[in-house]
């Protein structure tokens, strides 16, 4: 296996965690984001108000796009299967 291959692999197995993480990480930010502009203009400090709509977005983007992350999760997994043979030589 040459490194080539290897770097190839690493890539795609990169790309793979990336294509499934970002939105959830994304809106989580957002979320942050305005929760953090929200405590600061009410002076709440409240840190649980911080913990909960973060929560609730992150369960909702994951039960709403859990399957598509799940399915591609599934044809990248296959197709690296499918290279075995490639690999051996």
């Amino acid at each position: 296996m040459s490194t080539g291959i290897i770097n190839s692999l690493m890539t795609g197995a990169v790309l793979q965690v990336i294509k499934m993480v970002l939105p959830v990480l994304g809106l989580a930010l957002i979320v942050g984001l305005i929760v953090a502009i929200f405590q600061a203009t009410t002076s709440i400090q409240e840190q649980t108000l911080t913990f909960l709509p973060k929560l609730l977005v992150i369960l909702l983007v994951v039960g709403l796009l859990g399957g598509i992350g799940f399915s591609s999760l599934g044809e990248y997994t296959i197709a690296l299967f499918s290279r075995i043979p490639e690999f051996a030589k």
